[in-house]
């Protein structure tokens, strides 16, 4: 890994942010996650990051991080990782920590990703290789315990009750509201 080059692209800057740091981060980040061979990151907006998501994953929004693994054939390059400069930075401010600390820890979820954890089809693997990984590397809370802390924490209400002697009838669990023509 030593003398790899990695490759930093800049669709949006900040102040803070530099291609040399998070170069050096990338290296760090992919030794400690075993993945071999170079990875170019997109550091974007919002409205890039969606067109991209919505082009590769069919998802029509923004999301703060996209990984693209290079494939069979990719010797000497594991892939790209795109991350969206608007949501780290709203990230940060909301989580107090700096910009450049969540660049990174995206791009370590980023990283992940290329060397093959997939959080949603695993049975917490990633999530353990990326709290482990994110102590070692001195970063704050990893997104996917955030995210699982999110969930956590929502407080779900219940329902409005229904009075038995409504005379309205009831939706059946199926009808999602008033149905619109199509014209």
């Amino acid at each position: 890994m030593k003398g790899r080059i990695q490759t930093t692209v800049f669709d949006r800057t900040s102040p803070g942010l530099s291609a040399r740091s998070l170069e050096g981060f990338v290296a760090e980040a992919s030794r400690a996650a075993g993945l071999e061979g170079q990875v170019t990151v997109l550091i974007t907006s919002n409205s890039k990051i969606r067109r991209l998501n919505s082009r590769f994953r069919g998802k029509d929004s923004p999301t703060d991080v996209l990984s693209f693994p290079a494939g069979p054939l990719g010797t000497g390059f594991s892939g790209d990782i795109a991350v969206s400069l608007d949501i780290a930075a709203r990230n940060a401010r909301e989580l107090g920590h700096s910009l450049a600390e969540e660049i990174r820890i995206l791009i370590l979820h980023g990283i992940l990703h290329l060397a093959g954890y997939d959080h949603e089809n695993d049975r917490g693997e990633m999530e353990g290789k990326e709290r482990a990984l994110r102590r070692k590397l001195g970063l704050p809370t990893a997104l996917i315990e955030r995210s699982r802390q999110d969930a956590s924490s929502v407080v779900r209400r219940p329902p409005p009750a229904r009075s038995r002697t409504s005379t309205k009838p009831r939706r059946r669990a199926t009808d999602r509201g008033p149905r619109r023509s199509r014209t």
